[in-house]
Order: structure tokens, then sequence, then C-alpha cells
């Protein structure tokens, strides 16, 4: 696939994730960890989610360069354009009152990231801040992925839930990973695979053919041992 396509398959990508998180909030039957830190910080300052989105992912950028992170093309434009995304579907879709019009908005939320995650990780133009920071770590330290992603998305609930963030049942519909560039780096293959099978990503995976299913040879299926969140 030449250039122009996959740019615009990330931006249409990373436009979609952003009408799929506005989706699940207006469901308000819970989010991610991070967009329940959005929300509460929202909530506390009376900023919009959608800058929010922006502002939050910007400082976890900032985060890379300590652990010497390096971003892509589509870790920037993760950060400018799903906040706006995210904000414009606020406004679109209305609040929804009734149980069955919330799961249904929350159901519809999670078809749209999956798909939206296909396309931003088939258009392969690096990860999004949250799961850099997080494979990042991961290198650094040595630690394992499960436990640095529980650790620090754990963190983030906890304290978007005290600032007021809806975390609700439907939390556990973590943020699908983006795809972190790790071609080379046996450590970061094993992180890539680990976070496609924890985090529902495995849709996406299959859509874009971008990490083998299970079953097939390396790089994931050498690492099926992987933990869970």
């Amino acid at each position: 696939m030449n250039f122009a396509k996959r740019f615009v398959q990330l931006v249409f990508g990373l436009f979609l994730y952003g009408i799929g998180i506005s989706l699940m909030v207006r469901a308000a039957l819970g989010i991610a960890p991070w967009d329940v830190l959005t929300q509460g910080i929202a909530r506390q300052s009376g900023w919009s989610f959608g800058l929010l989105t922006n502002v939050i992912g910007a400082v976890v950028l900032l985060l890379w360069w300590p652990i010497r992170q390096k971003p892509g093309l589509g870790t920037v434009l993760n950060v400018l354009l799903i906040g706006p995304s995210a904000q414009f579907g606020l406004w679109l879709f209305p609040e929804f009152g009734a149980l069955p019009a919330q799961v249904a908005a929350f159901a519809a939320g999670m078809g749209v990231l999956a798909l939206a995650t296909g396309l931003y990780i088939g258009a392969d133009f690096g990860p999004g801040p949250r799961d850099g920071l997080m494979t990042g770590l991961h290198r650094r330290t040595g630690w394992p992925i499960w436990a640095v992603r529980t650790g620090i998305e754990a963190a983030v609930l906890a304290l978007g839930w005290w600032l007021g963030g809806n975390a609700g049942l439907g939390h556990a519909g973590l943020r699908p990973a983006d795809r972190a560039d790790v071609r080379g780096d046996p450590a970061l293959v094993r992180a890539q695979c680990a976070i496609a099978r924890t985090t529902g990503a495995g849709f996406a995976r299959r859509l874009t053919r971008a990490c083998p299913p299970r079953g097939l040879p390396a790089p994931c299926a050498l690492h099926t041992h992987a933990h869970a969140r």
C-alpha cells in the first residue's frame, strides 16, 4: 500500500476512533480507563472532553522522552485528531436514557473502535502515545507487559473515578491497542502480541493482517503464554 493510501486510512481510522469513544461516553455504561480520566478532569475543570483528550495525549507523549521512545506520524496525529473527532461525536449523538438504547450505543461504540483500530494498525505509522508509553516502560524496566499495562490503567482508572469519571461495568472494554513499531525488537514483539491478545484487538488483527492470528507462526504464535491483564 502506498503512502497516500496508508495516510488516508490512518486519518479515517483516527476519526472513527473518536466517534467510537463518543458513542461509549453517551452510552454511560463505562468507558476505557484513559477516557474515565479525561471525563473526570473535564467535570472538574470545565474543559471539553475533546480538548482534554488532546492535552492528555500530549502530556503522555512528553513522557516518552525519558524512556527514549520515538514517535511516528501516527503518534502525532493520534494526539491531534482523536480529540476533535470525539468532541464532534459528543455533539452529534444525544445522551441515551433507556437501557436498551445505552446497550446498543455501547455495542456500536465497541464495534466502531474495533474497526478504527484495524484501520490504524493496518496503516502502520507508529503507536499511539498511551500504548507507546506502556511498551517503552516494558522495554526499559523489563517488567512484564501485563504488569505495566495493568498498573498504568488501574492508576488512571482510579484517578479518573475519584475525579468523577464514569467507571461503570463497561469500563472493561479497554482502549484497543495501537500498534508499536516492533520490527527487529523481540521484547516489543512480545509486547505487541500481548497487547493484541489482552485488549480485544484480535478482531482488528484479523481485519488488517497486521499481526498473525493465533495458531500461525511467529511472532505472535511463539508467545501464547502471554499474561492477560
